[in-house]
C-alpha cells in the first residue's frame, strides 16, 4: 500500500490544483496498474527467492499480503528480521501462522463458550421461572383444599403434579444438556491454550509459557530466598548447516539439542525452546557456577555425536551450541538477568563457540 505525504492544508505536496489536473485516459491507468502489479510480483518473487523458500500457495498468500500493504504487521517484522541480518526461514513463517491460527481457535471457542454459558444461565432461568409457576400453581390448590374442602377434588392436585413432573424432567434435561456442553468447550479451550504455550516442533514450552513460568519461578525463589540461575543456549553455526544440509535437517538438529536440553528438566529445571535455534533454561537452588558446570557436561557430550543427511546420506560433520548463564538475583530484574545471561553466551560465541560462559 502506498501513501502519498499531505502538506499543511490537507493538500497532496507537489499536487496539481484540480482545476489544472489532465484527465487520465484509460490507457494511462491500466498501464500504471500494470505497473504496480509488475513491481508487487518482482518483490516477492525475489523475497522468495533470495530467502530460499518453497514456493507454495501458503507462502504466496503470506507474500503477497505482506508486499501489498494487507497484512501491515508481518510487513513490519519481515522488515525486523532483514534489518537485524537474520534469515526468514519457513520455520518462522510457519511460527507466525500457528500462532495466528492458535489465537483465531481460542478466541472462536472463546464465542462459543460465551454463548453455551449464555444458553445455560437462560436455561437456569427458565428453570427458576417454571418452578415458581408450579410451586404457585401447587399452592393455590393447597390453599383451595384446606379453605372449601368440600369442593376440593384430588385428580385436580395429580393432574398439576403430572404437569410439575414433566416440567421438571424437561428441565432436568436442558440442564443436562447445557452442563454437557459447556465441559466440552471449557476442556477443548483448556488444550487450546496449552497448544499455544508448546512449540510445535519439539514440544517444549514456548516462550510465552516460559516468560509466565519465570515471572512464577521469580516470586518464589525470592520469597523463600533461595537461588535462581537462568542460561541460554544456542546452536552454533546453525544458519551454515541450514543453508548447506535443508530445512529437514536443521530442524532435526533443533529437536536433537532440545531433547538433550529437556533430560535436565525436573521440579528446579526448566527448560523451553526461546526462539529459533535458542533455548533458555532456569534452574531453581542452583548457583551459576554450579549451572555452568552442569551445562558444560551436557555440551561435551553433545558434541561427541555425529549426524549424518537422511536425503544425501552423507555426514553432516560435528553439531555443538554454546551457552551463557547468570544469576538472576544479582541483577535488579528478570530481564536485567536475562540480559546478562544472553550477552555471556554472544561472549561464548565470541571466543570460539562450543562453550558455556558465565556472566560476571
Amino acid at each position: 500500500m502506498r501513501f502519498l505525504s499531505l502538506g499543511t492544508g490537507g493538500e497532496e505536496i507537489g499536487a496539481t490544483p484540480p482545476t489544472a489536473t489532465p484527465a487520465t485516459s484509460p490507457t494511462a491507468a491500466l498501464s500504471l496498474i500494470d505497473h504496480a502489479n509488475a513491481r508487487l510480483m518482482q518483490e516477492i518473487t525475489e523475497f522468495l527467492l533470495k530467502s530460499r523458500l518453497p514456493i507454495t500457495a501458503q507462502n504466496l498468500l503470506l507474500a503477497h499480503a505482506a508486499f501489498s500493504g494487507e497484512d501491515p504487521q508481518l510487513a513490519r517484522k519481515i522488515g525486523q528480521k532483514r534489518l537485524a541480518g537474520e534469515t526468514i526461514t519457513q520455520e518462522w513463517l510457519n511460527t507466525l501462522l500457528t500462532k495466528e491460527n492458535e489465537a483465531e481457535a481460542i478466541k472462536a471457542m472463546m464465542v462459543q463458550f460465551e454463548d453455551s454459558l449464555g444458553r445455560f444461565a437462560k436455561t437456569a432461568h427458565d428453570a427458576r421461572m417454571s418452578a415458581a409457576h408450579c410451586n404457585a400453581a401447587l399452592e393455590k390448590e393447597v390453599t383451595r383444599a384446606s379453605e372449601t374442602p368440600e369442593t376440593f377434588d384430588p385428580e385436580d392436585l395429580i393432574e398439576l403434579g403430572r404437569t410439575i413432573l414433566d416440567h421438571n424432567r424437561k428441565l432436568e434435561t436442558d440442564i443436562r444438556a447445557s452442563e454437557s456442553e459447556v465441559r466440552t468447550l471449557r476442556t477443548r479451550l483448556s488444550r487450546a491454550q496449552r497448544d499455544a504455550e508448546v512449540d510445535y516442533l519439539t514440544g517444549l514450552p514456548n516462550r510465552r509459557a516460559f516468560d509466565a513460568m519465570f515471572n512464577r519461578i521469580y516470586h518464589e525463589t525470592r520469597n523463600a530466598v533461595e537461588s535462581l540461575s537462568i542460561a541460554f543456549c544456542d546452536i552454533d553455526h546453525f544458519k551454515a548447516i541450514n543453508d548447506s544440509q535443508g530445512h529437514e535437517t536443521g530442524d532435526r538438529v533443533i529437536k536433537a539439542v532440545a531433547e538433550t536440553l529437556d533430560r535436565l528438566s525436573n521440579q528446579n529445571c526448566h527448560v523451553a525452546r526461546h526462539g529459533g535455534e535458542e533455548f533458555v533454561l532456569l534452574f531453581r537452588g542452583m548457583t551459576k557456577h554450579e549451572v555452568r558446570e552442569k551445562l558444560d557436561a551436557v555440551r561435551e557430550n553433545f558434541s561427541e555425536r555425529r549426524f549424518v543427511n537422511r536425503r544425501t546420506d552423507e555426514p553432516i560433520g560435528r553439531i555443538t551450541f554454546s551457552g551463557g548463564v547468570a544469576d538472576v538475583f544479582a541483577y535488579p530484574s528478570p530481564r536485567d538477568a536475562m540480559r546478562a545471561a544472553d550477552e555471556a553466551l554472544y561472549l561464548a560465541k565470541e571466543q570460539g563457540r562450543n562453550s558455556i560462559m558465565a556472566a560476571p
